[in-house]
C-alpha cells in the first residue's frame, strides 16, 4: 500500500510539475451512514494522502480503504469484507478542480466550489460544485467540508436483514491540513 501511496504522489508530481503544491499525508476523512434507534455506522480515516496545486486549483485524494476505523471490530470486518470489499477496491480516489480558485481570493475563511469524481468500489461519480472551507496559516491551507452521496452510486448493496439499520445515504466529512512543498 504504501507503493501505491508513492505512485500516486509520483503521479501527481508529474503533471504538475514545478507548480506550487501542498500536500498531506495525515488528512482526515469520516464517514456516517447511521439510522435513527440503530447502532452508529461511523468510521474515521487519519491517514488521507491529499494534494493542491494552487495556480490551476487542480486537486486530488486517495484514502486507502482498509484504513477507516470503527469503534466495533465486527461492523470494520463487514464493512471490509461485504461492503467496499476492500482487498479487491482498496481505494477511494477523488480527482477534481477548484472552481475560481487563487491564493489572492484565499482569506482567513473562504468558500471554494469543487468538482470533480469520486472512485470508489470500482464505479465512478460525478460530484459537481461542493463547497469546501479554506484557511490559510503560513505555510499550510486548511480545507473542510462535507457531502453526501447514495451506497447505489458505487454499487454497494445493503442486505436486506440490516437494511433498516444502514443508511443508503451516506454522510462523509474531510478535513486537510495541506503544507507547501
Amino acid at each position: 500500500m504504501k507503493k501505491a501511496i508513492a505512485y500516486f504522489i509520483v503521479f501527481l508530481s508529474l503533471n504538475i510539475f514545478s507548480q506550487t503544491k501542498y500536500i498531506t499525508k495525515t488528512g482526515v476523512v469520516n464517514f456516517e451512514a447511521s439510522v435513527s434507534s440503530f447502532e452508529e455506522v461511523k468510521a474515521i480515516n487519519n491517514s488521507v494522502t491529499a494534494i493542491i496545486e494552487v495556480e490551476s486549483g487542480e486537486f486530488a485524494a486517495l484514502v486507502l480503504v482498509k484504513g477507516f476505523r470503527f469503534k466495533n471490530a465486527l461492523m470494520e470486518e463487514h464493512f471490509n469484507e461485504n461492503y467496499a470489499e476492500s482487498d479487491k477496491y482498496p481505494k477511494a480516489i477523488f480527482k477534481g478542480n477548484l472552481e475560481d480558485f487563487t491564493m489572492n481570493k484565499l482569506q482567513s475563511n473562504s468558500i471554494f466550489k469543487i468538482s470533480g469524481t469520486l472512485t470508489f468500489h470500482g464505479k465512478s461519480k460525478k460530484l459537481e460544485s461542493i463547497p469546501l472551507n479554506f484557511s490559510k496559516e503560513g505555510d499550510f491551507i486548511n480545507i473542510s467540508g462535507n457531502f453526501k452521496v447514495n451506497t447505489s452510486d458505487f454499487d454497494i448493496k445493503i442486505p436486506k436483514v440490516v437494511r433498516d439499520k444502514v443508511s443508503e445515504t451516506v454522510a462523509i466529512s474531510l478535513n486537510f491540513k495541506l503544507e507547501k512543498t
